[in-house]
């Protein structure tokens, strides 16, 4: 009809001017050979069991990708002797991400990701130059939000993985990828902590921290999810965060006109460690499980992933006394009418 574009894993006609613009570049760029191995249709299976979990086999992500740093806290400062952002090829870049009103800044730049997980598969690094450790940021917590409203694809996500929690790069960054799949995750039963500060928790495995925002109140909910990740930062907790278009809490329809953000603190991982068959990081933590071996690909079960997922979240009790911590922390901020937070 004219204003279908094609591109892998596509599932809608009608992309965004941000679809069109990321797909195009990256198909490009993968066109070009600047990713670190050639990309196809992964192969995927959805396991049995409540959770739906997509598992698709990517070996090459497992043998190709750059050799995570050695992590040693959540709080690690930035060492530009190391690998970070400034040091890549002007044509990884995908473009700038620039907001039209508001203070002006350095532009959030979106590279390849040379070792993708996933068709799009992207950086979002705000403001490079700044050299900011893997810590979040008011900003980078909106920019990521802002990204998925961007798209008109329910199947974009992005994600942050802290130090201590699979990052393998200590300067702030976000992924941002296509699933073509449903997750769990979008449509997972919530119980409000906190309602008149948006904070939920999931009910249903794995148990983490939601907000939802359906664009308007945007700048608030980043800096609610700001304090939560700033106390877990503080106790040097690892967590993962993801964002997706999901459902309202307490609903589970199949809308999807707000966006989900969950933040799940867990163990921390810290050293240069990688797991067998994959690492429990902000992907597999949302249902999405990329996988680096065949034998693995085919083998696993629900039942076998959860466990493994299991192992790296926090007992139940130590989950339990700190929402009441993060409800304290938050409820406390807004009693003490906290003046709104800097994103510049």
């Amino acid at each position: 009809n004219g204003n279908c574009v094609i591109f892998p894993t596509c599932r809608i006609c009608a992309l965004s001017a941000f679809d069109v613009a990321l797909r195009s570049s990256w198909t490009e760029k993968m066109r070009r050979g600047l990713f670190r191995y050639e990309l196809g249709e992964l192969e995927t299976r959805v396991l049995a069991g409540p959770l739906r979990l997509v598992a698709q086999l990517n070996v090459m992500r497992g043998s190709e990708r750059r050799k995570p740093q050695e992590i040693l806290s959540v709080r690690q400062d930035f060492d530009p002797k190391l690998f970070n952002f400034n040091h890549i090829r002007p044509e990884e870049v995908v473009f700038d991400l620039v907001r039209e009103a508001g203070p002006s800044s350095e532009p959030c730049k979106l590279i390849i990701n040379v070792s993708p997980l996933g068709f799009g598969h992207c950086l979002i690094v705000p403001e490079p130059a700044r050299c900011l450790p893997q810590i979040l940021t008011p900003a980078a917590i909106r920019v990521g939000v802002e990204c998925v409203f961007l798209s008109a694809d329910p199947g974009f996500r992005v994600g942050f993985n802290s130090m201590g929690a699979f990052a393998s790069v200590n300067h702030l960054h976000l992924h941002a990828y296509y699933l073509s799949h449903d997750l769990a995750v979008e449509r997972a039963p919530t119980e409000p902590v906190a309602p008149e500060l948006g904070l939920h928790v999931l009910t249903a495995f794995p148990r983490g921290f939601l907000f939802y925002t359906e664009g308007h109140d945007l700048a608030r909910v980043a800096g609610e999810i700001y304090r939560l990740t700033s106390h877990l930062v503080d106790r040097n907790i690892a967590h993962n965060l993801f964002v997706t278009h999901g459902c309202p809490p307490g609903t589970r329809t199949s809308g999807r006109a707000g966006v989900r953000v969950v933040v799940w603190p867990r163990r921390s991982c810290f050293g240069a460690k990688e797991e067998g068959a994959f690492n429990v990081a902000l992907c597999e933590l949302a249902g999405h499980l990329p996988f680096k071996n065949r034998e693995d690909f085919e083998a696993s079960t629900e039942q076998g992933v959860r466990s493994l997922i299991q192992r790296h979240l926090l007992p139940e009790e130590q989950f339990a006394h700190l929402q009441t911590q993060i409800s304290a922390t938050l409820l406390s901020g807004m009693a003490g009418g906290e003046q709104g937070i800097e994103y510049d």
